[in-house]
Order: structure tokens, then C-alpha cells, then sequence
């Protein structure tokens, strides 16, 4: 014996169509607009707080799931973060603009340069600066924390750098679990990707169950599920399934897919 519903769909199908589209367009999306993170400007050092972080507190974005922090960074010639301690966090900086060196207690000494990242697992417990060594243009970049998965591990230091040869490619897996296709390595069930495409320009990325996303737009414009996102901008969701990433204009990003 049919239910009414499945009566009423068997006899005007196209109605089952449009219920089936409008599950589709039921897909949750939430955005984070750059103008509504928390600012500090300290004079050398000018950083915009997706999330709560240090004097910025707002308990609706404390984080998304693993993801803890995204600081937008601008510092100035010359100037840096002095030495300070971290521990049971991952953290990485990717640079956008100008130079970044790194030092810290486990005798790594790097200079990144644009595109570059550095991945540093805090764990039991680690010092670092980071330093803009350029006397005339400012360093900017992204800095980000994401908790690991179990404290008190071992600290380390990797680093990622862009294949000459994938350059062009509009998705580039930057940072995962298990260092495949020469990511750097994460303590954590997380998968960072690199989008970096042209106007007009798609690439399409599939949400496991269980799963959050969350893209962070660096520069230019994409459109996510009929909603534009611009560069500072972030849009994330937890809808499992496929979903599509279209530039308006030249754009680059951070896709994060999280346990």
C-alpha cells in the first residue's frame, strides 16, 4: 500500500525531482567575513584573529574542529616575534608576501619565501622566533594551529616547497597525516590543500562523512555552493559529500579537510 507521500510522488514525478534538488541545495555552508575577525595592531605587527586568540575572545569561533587558530600576519621590516615557548600544538606558517625566518630549540634555521610552508609539532614542548630579515618590505602570511592528536609527542620540523613542475596546478596537497605526494607531515587526522586558480577557473574536492571543511581565501574571489567568499574571507561546512570551488577572478587558498 503507497504512503500518501509516495503516492503523490509517484503520480507528479517531477515533484520528487524538485524535493531531490532541493536536498542538494540544503547543503550548509557558514561564512567568516574577513571584516568581522578579531584585529590587533601592535604598530610592527598588524594580525587579523579568525578565531579567539589572545586579547580577542568571541565564543562563537573558538575553532573548527581540530582547526584552533588562522592569524592573517603582517610584520614589519626588521621586526619579529622574539623567542617564546609552544607545546602540544602543530603549527605552521604559510607566507604569502616578502621572507620569514625560523629558528628554534630543536637547531632548525630556515628562511621561507613566498609559497614556502614550515610545520612545527610543539608536542612536549619547543621555543622558536620567527623574524621578517627584509629591511624594506613586510613579511605577510597565514599562521595556523591545529591541536594534535595525542600530547606530549616528540617535537619536530617540516617543511613543504612547491614542485617547480605543479606550480600550475589548481589543487596541491600541502600537509597531510602520512607525508604522501610530498606534503610535510601533521600530527592529526587533517589534509591541507593549496587551490590556486585562474578566473573562471573549478576544482572540485569530495567530504568524507564525519568530515569539516573549511576554506580560507588568501587572495581573489571563489564562489562555494552559490556563495562568494573573498580574499580574508572563509566559508566551511560538515556536509559530506562533493563540492565545487570556482574562481571569479585569479585566486589562491587554503582548503582544510578535518577529522
Amino acid at each position: 500500500m503507497l504512503t500518501q507521500a509516495k503516492w503523490y510522488f509517484r503520480f507528479f514525478p517531477h515533484r520528487a525531482s524538485l524535493r531531490r534538488s532541493q536536498k542538494i541545495n540544503l547543503m550548509k555552508t557558514t561564512i567568516r567575513k574577513a571584516n568581522e575577525r578579531g584585529h590587533a595592531n601592535h604598530g610592527w605587527l598588524d594580525s587579523w584573529h579568525t578565531f579567539s586568540f589572545a586579547d580577542y575572545y568571541d565564543p562563537q569561533h573558538m575553532g573548527f574542529r581540530s582547526l584552533r587558530v588562522i592569524n592573517q600576519d603582517r610584520i614589519a621590516p626588521g621586526r619579529g616575534f622574539g623567542t617564546h615557548p609552544h607545546r602540544n600544538m602543530e603549527i605552521f606558517s604559510f607566507l604569502v608576501e616578502g621572507q620569514l625566518e625560523h629558528k628554534d630549540s630543536m637547531g632548525n634555521g630556515r628562511v621561507l619565501s613566498p609559497g614556502q610552508i614550515q610545520l612545527m609539532s610543539a608536542g612536549s614542548g619547543v621555543t622558536h622566533s620567527e623574524f621578517n630579515p627584509n629591511a624594506d618590505q613586510e613579511a605577510h602570511l597565514l599562521q595556523i594551529w591545529i591541536l594534535p592528536r595525542q600530547a606530549n609527542l616528540t617535537p619536530s620540523y617540516t617543511e613543504w616547497h612547491p614542485d617547480p613542475a605543479r606550480e600550475n596546478e589548481a589543487k596541491v596537497l600541502v600537509i597531510s597525516p602520512d607525508g604522501r605526494d610530498g606534503s610535510a607531515t601533521i600530527h592529526q587526522d587533517a589534509d591541507v590543500y593549496r587551490l590556486r586558480l585562474e578566473a573562471g577557473q573549478s576544482v572540485n574536492h569530495f567530504l568524507g562523512v564525519d568530515r569539516g571543511l573549511w576554506l580560507q581565501v588568501i587572495r581573489g574571489s571563489i564562489e562555494v555552493d552559490g556563495r562568494t567568499v573573498e580574499a580574508g574571507d572563509a566559508i566551511s561546512t560538515e556536509t559530506a559529500g562533493a563540492w565545487t570551488f570556482r574562481a571569479s577572478a585569479d585566486s589562491e587558498a587554503l582548503l582544510f579537510d578535518l577529522r
